[in-house]
């Protein structure tokens, strides 16, 4: 199992209409960097990401599930883009902005702060525990 961030513009897709769809979950759809979906296929079920708002807040603001794998993106008839399913966990009990991770010496190297670009990126355990730390979630999520 892996940890991951995806990237939404919150007036595009907020963490409040991502939670709205319960356990059924939504396509992570609209990616068009390979990188980024290169990642998505990589991703198990199980597998948990930081739902990260960007350009307004730009910060974690909850964890979500993989809850299906990379298939054929459905806002595209190119079939060079896929995507996963994800479903909201919980809410950060308190956001953790792009700011606080470039200020901690623990996530200087995580691809937030050195990609800051791609959308959907990978997330190393240690940075996981960190960020969780620093949105005060004491039982953080983990993966198996």
């Amino acid at each position: 199992m892996a940890y991951w961030l995806f990237k939404s513009e919150p007036d595009k897709w907020s963490w409040d209409e991502q939670k709205a769809k319960g356990d059924v979950g939504e396509e992570w759809d609209g990616i068009r960097n390979y990188q980024a979906r290169n990642n998505m296929r990589e991703m198990k079920i199980g597998d948990l990401g930081f739902f990260y708002h960007s350009n307004i807040g730009k910060d974690v603001v909850g964890i979500v599930e993989v809850c299906a794998l990379s298939h054929p993106d459905s806002t595209t008839d190119d079939e060079r883009w896929d995507c996963v399913d994800v479903k909201a966990v919980c809410d950060m009990p308190n956001s953790v902005t792009l700011a606080d991770v470039k200020a901690s010496p623990k996530l200087e190297e995580m691809a937030l702060v050195k990609m800051v670009r791609l959308s959907v990126q990978p997330v190393r355990p240690n940075e996981w525990a960190e960020v969780c730390r620093m949105g005060g979630l004491k039982d953080f999520p983990r993966s198996e």
